[in-house]
């Protein structure tokens, strides 16, 4: 991978917070008579990025806000193990909103999809700080902090873990 450089810079530290803000009260409004919300973070920027709407969440939500990481191999060439750094009962009945950095094929979000499907959940929904608009597995974002169009050959990458890098570069 490239190294992070200015030139490649989509979002800013300030506007990636802007879309995340915007994301946690979109959240909040789809689901304001819930009693708890989870947000469940594919591992990696997807689960840093789940944090970051529970911390928005937690300052505008009067409900119990949860989260959850989902882990598995993702450059496994078939369904690979999902784990789940939670109990089954964290989602019973709940609103469930799993959160990955960026949506591209759609691949990563089918997998993470599996073990919710086998759990009584009031309702499960997506949300994506970047959606890339490469659609090859039935999956779409409930939430999208910024829609991108981009050819096969480029790379997105969001950084939210470095307060110094934070934001979304493309190559």
């Amino acid at each position: 991978m490239d190294e992070i450089k200015a030139s490649n810079l989509l979002l800013n530290a300030t506007q990636t917070n802007q879309k995340i803000r915007r994301i946690a009260y979109q959240i909040y409004e789809n689901n304001f008579s819930e009693k708890e919300i989870v947000i469940a973070g594919v591992v990696g920027e997807g689960f840093i990025f789940a944090e970051l709407i529970v911390a928005e969440l937690v300052k505008i939500a009067k409900c119990k806000i949860s989260i959850a990481e989902v882990s598995f191999n993702k450059k496994a060439a078939s369904q690979p193990e999902i784990n789940i750094k939670s109990t089954i009962d964290t989602f019973k009945n709940k609103s469930v909103i799993i959160t990955d950095d960026v949506l591209n094929t759609g691949r990563t979000l089918a997998f993470c999809l599996r073990p919710f499907l086998s759990i009584p959940l009031k309702k499960l929904q997506v949300a994506v700080l970047v959606d890339r608009n490469h659609p090859q597995f039935p999956i779409a974002a409930d939430y999208v902090g910024y829609a991108l169009s981009t050819t096969l050959n480029e790379h997105v990458q969001v950084v939210l873990g470095d307060e110094e890098k934070k934001g979304v570069y493309l190559y």
